[in-house]
């Protein structure tokens, strides 16, 4: 089974509690009553006793996760690779302050503890920690003067500008609008981290646009490609690949192209 299937089954099986459980019209019995489920419950509630424990144990408390016994850990290839080449590329270039917009909230609140982060979205995250200072911003119209960020970083987001799925206003060139803002702000000498789906160009509405390679490094030709990493959507036993060629690149299906860009 695909691992990022395996994840979205396992989230969807997971009603928490009994007033959701009888809000979804379920009876104890329907829920996680499987023959070995019950077997299992059991068995546990034999060892919980023998062993003197003292947390209640009942069975209309129970919260069956039945996805997780896999062979291995599933993980999201696109979002657990992409944030950790962004940390790798911010490990090497030590900038005093970092901006995001939109990208990770695990990337951003795991960076700030080692680097100063602003972190902007069209949906402000109530986060508050040290080193982390959350605001609102439009991608299409950044509240920033020209060439004022040192170091900046956009990863998966710049394919959904536009396409309404967040609450922003429809609008077919979204994304180049907001390709546009990012290159304006940057400082020369300054640093843009972009991610986005590359492979067989196509928009596949409401969700996200997939990108050709060759035609997105046109988007933001003025910048400069300090370097670029393939996050495949075949087999990864590499895990993201630094320094494909193009031909590889736009064989994908669905891939993610990490783009470290300069401006010069």
């Amino acid at each position: 089974m695909n691992l990022i299937k395996r994840v979205r089954d396992a989230v969807q099986v997971r009603l928490v509690s009994r007033g959701q459980r009888k809000q979804a019209g379920q009876t104890s019995l329907q829920y996680g009553a499987s023959p070995e489920f019950e077997h299992q419950f059991q068995a546990f509630a034999k060892k919980h006793t023998s062993a003197g424990r003292s947390e209640p144990l009942q069975w209309d408390d129970r919260y069956p996760c039945l996805q997780d016994n896999s062979t291995e850990t599933p993980f999201d290839r696109h979002y657990l690779y992409h944030p950790a080449w962004a940390a790798r590329v911010l490990a090497r270039t030590l900038p005093r302050h970092h901006v995001d917009i939109s990208s990770s909230l695990s990337f951003c609140t795991i960076v700030s503890a080692f680097i100063p982060v602003s972190f902007y979205d069209y949906r402000p995250a109530p986060i508050v920690l040290d080193n982390l200072y959350c605001g609102q911003a439009d991608l299409t119209s950044l509240p920033f003067e020209d060439a004022s960020i040192e170091s900046l970083s956009c990863m998966h987001v710049i394919e959904h500008i536009g396409l309404g799925r967040y609450g922003d206003p429809l609008d077919a060139c979204g994304d180049l609008k907001a390709l546009a803002e990012l290159e304006r702000v940057l400082k020369p000498g300054g640093d843009l981290l972009i991610a986005v789906p590359v492979g067989t160009a196509r928009v596949q509405f409401n969700a996200h646009r997939i990108y050709d390679h060759l035609q997105f490094r046109e988007y933001v030709s003025k910048l400069h490609l300090m370097e670029f990493a393939l996050i495949p959507d075949g087999p990864a036993p590499d895990g993201y690949l630094v320094g494909q060629n193009d031909e590889l690149v736009r064989s994908q299906e669905y891939g993610c192209g990490c783009y470290w860009f300069r401006k010069l």
